[in-house]
């Protein structure tokens, strides 16, 4: 009787094998394969099962119109958009990442991550294994280009700054787009965020470029961690009109420095990135700022003696369809006179 048991369990797991999506991936005629970081994705139909993970990748279901395929979303820095509001509250939502057993009862075919660390060395409690070990179950997956490892299961310290753009972000709508049979909708989500972003560029090209730190501080006894090169706030700033204070350093996204190096640089603006809640407005950070300003180590700051300190979200600074609205956003914080 046992080895009837065992025969049966083994023919199960067989039939499953050769049914499942990782044994059809690529088999049809039809299939669509486009390469992200590195690794060809291919999927014979458009994915009917999406998980989202991190602020990024969920506010890009939404524009491209897929929030009826997502199983599952998790980990917002802050509020969604409002335009997105309403359907992100239709959305299955984990605070936390799940773990990858989680992820793999909800039974994905799709995982869009905003982030590259959730496909990371197995065993961390934030990591859903490596992309090559979720493709063996069926599971196709997509990092943001702007944030590409140089190797699958690497985290921010193989960016390369040189995929850092929006021309990545544009790239991912259109290949995304292509995955999902949604080509026109991306198109139109590409021309809009161009129109808007080249408005402001339009508006500030003669404009002085002030310099910008974005910091996540430890305002309490310690340094700070400011955003770096490969961050895509570089990005941002620079489309409205700026320029980033710490882009020299290069090594990750996020860089500790001492509060020496940060008096020394003596930005123009010092945004306070707030995070990491799905409740969380920019006002949230007003405490953070109220802390900074109140420093006596800060006092001689420019930044400070002209109250440029000013409560954000990381949200704000993430690769993806918010570009165009940080864009605008931050313009009018560095050039209120030319950006309404």
């Amino acid at each position: 009787m046992a080895v009837v048991r065992v025969f049966a369990a083994v023919l199960s797991l067989s039939l499953l094998a050769g049914c499942g999506p990782a044994a059809e991936a690529g088999s049809r005629a039809d299939a669509i394969t486009v390469r992200n970081c590195g690794i060809d994705v291919t999927v014979n139909g458009p994915p009917k099962r999406v998980f989202a993970a991190y602020q990024p990748a969920i506010e890009m279901a939404h524009a491209l119109g897929i929030s009826d395929r997502l199983v599952g979303t998790a980990y917002l820095d802050a509020q969604v958009l409002p335009e997105y509001a309403a359907a992100q509250a239709k959305a299955k939502y984990f605070k936390n990442l799940p773990s990858r057993e989680e992820l793999l009862s909800l039974n994905p075919d799709f995982v869009l991550s905003g982030f590259n660390d959730v496909f990371s060395a197995a065993g961390s409690d934030s990591s859903f294994g490596s992309r090559k070990s979720l493709a063996d179950l069926g599971v196709r997956t997509w990092i943001f280009s702007p944030l590409c490892p140089t190797a699958d299961g690497k985290g921010d310290e193989a960016i390369d700054p040189a995929t850092v753009s929006m021309d990545n972000v544009y790239a991912d709508l259109r290949d995304l787009g292509r995955l999902f049979g949604v080509e026109d909708r991306a198109e139109n989500v590409i021309a809009e965020q161009q129109r808007r972003i080249a408005a402001v560029g339009n508006a500030v090209k003669n404009a002085p470029r002030p310099t910008v730190a974005i910091i996540r501080p430890a305002l309490e006894g310690g340094g700070l961690t400011v955003s770096g090169g490969p961050d895509f706030g570089t990005v941002l700033i620079r489309q409205a009109g700026g320029v980033n204070a710490f882009a020299d350093l290069t090594s990750k996204r996020n860089v500790k420095i001492s509060v020496e190096e940060f008096i020394k640089r003596d930005p123009d603006y010092v945004l306070i990135s707030g995070c990491c809640d799905a409740s969380m407005t920019a006002a949230s950070s007003q405490p953070d700022v109220a802390k900074l300003l109140a420093n006596p180590a800060y006092a001689n700051l420019k930044a400070v003696r002209n109250r440029h300190v000013i409560p954000w979200l990381f949200a704000n600074h993430s690769a993806g369809v918010r570009g165009a609205y940080t864009t605008e956003n931050l313009a009018h914080i560095l050039h209120p006179d030319l950006v309404k």
